[in-house]
């Protein structure tokens, strides 16, 4: 097995915890600091900022301090790279569907 992992399966790792899918949710709305992302969650700050490193290793989000407040942004790029990569695979899939619905069709008339 590698060592490092693919940006992609970081990606898909991260978006698999709920509670990590409902703060990029938030942040596609806008920044917003770690406190306003724990606000929903019943859950400590540090199991908040836990969740919130593993979305920043992944590279769906970045995060800046200024002064005391760190301040979340989503990362749109690495989304779209998520999007391109399920767009293919459905791609790929609607051809098959759609050389079985010929297939199917073929043996109907014959």
């Amino acid at each position: 097995m590698l060592n490092q992992q693919a940006p992609l399966d970081l990606m898909f790792q991260a978006l698999a915890d709920p509670s990590r899918r409902i703060m990029v949710e938030r942040l596609s709305r806008g920044p917003a600091s770690v406190s306003e992302l724990a606000k929903p969650f019943a859950m400590s700050l540090p199991a908040v900022v836990q969740h919130l490193q593993v979305l920043e290793a992944s590279g769906l989000i970045r995060s800046e301090k200024i002064g005391r407040v760190r301040t979340c942004h989503i990362e749109w790029a690495a989304l779209q790279t998520a999007e391109e990569w399920m767009l293919e695979r459905r791609k790929t899939w609607e051809h098959r569907l759609d050389r079985l619905g010929d297939f199917l069709a073929d043996q109907e008339k014959g």
